[in-house]
């Protein structure tokens, strides 16, 4: 059987190309993956974009096109989405699965939704419902400005929150690559569950202090009481952002995926 493709979207505030040697290393085993651009994350960094900043509906709809693009040429499809970009991600299946294009006549489609330590939240919830659960010293400050265009502006604790395993200075230096996010898309509710109709991976986080293991737990159990189906889990003992602290160990886990969705 062929290698399905994989796709990525980044944490928000986050840049494709932050996550480079990890595409590097997962072409490296023969798997196509691309980086995805969310319209809610900004140019480059500590920037927006112009205009009105877009919504969590903006950034599914660009998903569900590229998800597409994919399975009309009859690609099978991994769609991992890292932190916030679980809510686009399980927004923009809708009649994306391999089921449903199958049942249509159609070629290709999701195989696989695969979350890296995201708050995924119920129908109703958005991308900020997990921020009661966390304790006051852990939540990331944030303060929208009058454009809508959340910066961090607290490099130093976002870095200890979010890159807890590299000294501060290295923390900080990643935190400044941020662009800045829209902040509309924290708050738009979640209206399809894409996590009840394509199958689900998990990649838990046991060191993450953004989106800590309660949080990363109670989203593995949503899952799997919605969809009646077991959560594939991985557990490394890392912080919110593997992709630059653990490496490896995040190349691992997405190659593992390309290879059972292979299998299937």
């Amino acid at each position: 059987m062929s290698k399905p493709s994989i796709l990525l979207a980044p944490h928000s505030f986050g840049l494709p190309e932050f996550y480079d040697p990890v595409f590097d290393a997962v072409r490296a085993k023969g798997y196509d993956i691309q980086g995805l651009h969310l319209p809610s994350s900004g140019l480059r960094a500590f920037e927006g974009r112009p205009g009105t900043p877009p919504t969590m509906y903006d950034d599914a709809n660009y998903l569900a096109r590229e998800v597409e693009k994919l399975a009309d040429t009859g690609k099978d499809v991994v769609l991992i989405g890292h932190s916030y970009s679980g809510v686009p991600v399980s927004q923009c299946a809708k009649g994306l699965s391999k089921e449903e294009r199958r049942k249509q006549g159609k070629p290709g489609g999701l195989v696989n939704l695969a979350y890296l330590s995201s708050p995924v939240p119920p129908v109703g919830g958005h991308g900020n419902s997990f921020r009661a659960e966390v304790h006051a010293e852990h939540i990331v400050e944030m303060v929208i400005p009058e454009d809508g265009w959340i910066a961090m502006h607290q490099p130093e604790t976002t870095a200890t929150i979010c890159f807890s395993s590299l000294s501060l200075e290295e923390g900080i230096a990643e935190v400044k690559k941020f662009a800045r996010h829209s902040a509309v898309s924290f708050t738009n509710p979640l209206t399809y569950a894409g996590y009840q109709d394509v199958p689900c991976s998990y990649l838990f986080c046991e060191q993450d202090l953004c989106i800590p293991v309660n949080v990363q737990q109670g989203v593995i159990d949503l899952i799997e009481k919605e969809s009646g189906r077991k959560v594939d889990v991985t557990r490394i003992n890392t912080d919110h952002c593997p992709h630059v602290t653990s490496k490896q160990a995040t190349v691992d886990w997405i190659v593992s995926l390309g290879e059972k969705a292979t299998l299937k």
